[in-house]
């Protein structure tokens, strides 16, 4: 649909339609460790769903920085951390993984929906028509459900 943005439709339904895209697709390049890393050093456990995980995180950060002028691995990290659990005492925040951010803008620049920009990562102009055309369908989905 023309004049349909990825604003315009809810961020999950966006992030699922785009990350099962991406997956179609084939061309994201997904590390080998992917099914044992932990995604951040406040979490316990690795991703229960070792075989989606990454296209997601991917199809959430490309809808981050389309939303953003421009983002580096370290706001990322800081966005995608969480809070420890320490027992008794306060909680405190720790960032995600660096290797698993990095990793992720690497392979989103490598199929060209990234591009290097002044203070970080931008959208690129291919990537850009990409999410506003998942955005459309994901939206027409939505139309046709009401």
């Amino acid at each position: 649909m023309p004049g349909v943005s990825v604003r315009d439709v809810p961020a999950q339904e966006f992030i699922v339609a785009y990350a099962q895209f991406l997956q179609r697709q084939g061309k994201l390049e997904v590390p080998g460790y992917v099914e044992l890393v932990k995604t951040s050093s406040g979490n316990e456990l690795p991703p229960q769903d070792s075989d989606k995980w990454f296209y997601m995180r991917a199809a959430s950060v490309a809808r981050h920085i389309y939303l953003r002028k421009s983002v580096g691995t370290g706001k990322l990290n800081k966005l995608y951390g969480g809070t420890i659990n320490r027992g008794s005492r306060p909680s405190h925040h720790r960032d995600a993984s660096g290797s698993v951010n990095r990793k992720v803008l690497q392979a989103l620049e490598k199929i060209g929906v990234l591009q290097e920009g002044k203070n970080g990562r931008k959208i690129s102009e291919s990537g850009q028509r990409d999410l506003d055309r998942i955005a459309g369908e994901v939206f027409a989905g939505a139309q046709d459900d009401e």
